[in-house]
């Protein structure tokens, strides 16, 4: 089994994806493949959110992801707001991943994925997660917040949220992006944070209400920065009025948490999976009717960890992902109906 905390290995896989983020962000459309080419392997494999799932190898990822994306967005940029690295507590330590996320941001000139352009800013909401082996990306996830683009072009698909819907800041102590090494302890610390609350999901149906599970593990003034749809929450009592509350109620047999990723640097930690989890909509769900059909969840949470307690969370769910597996294609209806 790999050492628990190599911090050269580390620092060369930040290093091999800023060097990826370098090439790729100067890349016009057309030129992706080439960008992508020098920093991955052949077999690399990419997940990315619907209509993309999965890609292998540079040249698909590239057509069929980044060449379309830069066509749209003129003079597209990437602007960091957490960027951290680690090794993977899912396979022992084995795997070294890095973790980025922020907005693409560009003027968004011609269409894309159907939503018409609105020939202004448009950021896009993006979360990555990179695994670096032998100086080589491997595969990545890479997630961004396609509802949360439509909303910008006036393309609501979901226009009774629950939260606030916001183009979301990074962290509000503006120290995420951690080019440098960490302390490892405090890594530690965040993810012994993370592992609590994950620990202490489902309690509520032990009878704890839903505020006690939270203080346990979260601050009072806690910012849960939720996916377009569902919204942004801030303090504990209306994160469980806005959103844990009427999810849970939305949902039945939901089943264990499975990640494939799970690390943290620093105060920040994070995780990812294919999907996390599954779960039927047998109360309903974002004004979406009640099914029987169990769907399946793809979800980035990323965190912010201030003392012995979580402060800030930021999650991306592929809610396009799900509703198709309940029949329904949003990205469809939603832009067909834009006029």
């Amino acid at each position: 089994m790999k050492k628990r905390f190599n911090s050269a290995e580390i620092q060369d896989a930040k290093s091999r994806v800023t060097a990826l983020f370098q090439d790729l962000d100067a890349a016009k459309p057309g030129e992706s493949a080439g960008a992508l080419g020098p920093h991955v392997t052949g077999d690399f494999s990419w997940y990315g959110m619907h209509p993309f799932h999965e890609q292998a190898g540079p040249d698909a990822v590239a057509q069929r992801f980044w060449d379309p994306l830069k066509s749209s967005f003129t003079a597209l940029q990437r602007r960091l707001d957490v960027f951290f690295a680690g090794h993977n507590e899912i396979d022992e330590w084995a795997s070294t991943w890095v973790v980025s996320m922020g907005h693409l941001l560009g003027l968004f000139d011609l269409p894309w994925l159907g939503i018409a352009p609105t020939r202004k800013i448009g950021m896009l909401r993006f979360a990555e997660f990179h695994r670096v082996a032998k100086g080589k990306i491997v595969e990545a996830a890479t997630f961004v917040d396609i509802p949360h683009l439509m909303i910008q072009a006036g393309c609501n698909p979901w226009p009774q949220a629950t939260a606030q819907h916001l183009v979301q800041p990074g962290p509000q102590t503006h120290d995420g992006v951690m080019l440098q090494a960490q302390d490892m302890d405090e890594g530690d610390n965040t993810l012994s944070a993370i592992n609590a609350m994950i620990k202490d999901l489902g309690t509520w149906q032990l009878g704890i209400p839903v505020e006690e599970e939270l203080r346990r593990t979260w601050h009072e003034d806690m910012i849960w920065w939720g996916p377009a749809g569902i919204g942004a929450s801030y303090t504990i009592n209306r994160y469980a009025e806005q959103h844990a509350k009427p999810f849970r109620a939305g949902f039945s047999d939901r089943t264990r948490t499975n990640h494939r990723a799970r690390l943290a640097e620093g105060h920040f930690g994070g995780f990812f999976g294919w999907p996390n989890f599954t779960a039927r909509p047998t109360g309903g769900f974002m004004g979406m009717p009640a099914s029987d059909a169990p769907g399946p969840f793809r979800v980035v949470d990323i965190y912010r960890r201030s003392g012995d307690k979580l402060a800030e969370n930021w999650i991306f769910i592929d809610l396009l992902h799900y509703f198709a597996c309940q029949g329904v294609d949003v990205l469809s209806e939603a832009t067909a109906a834009t006029p």
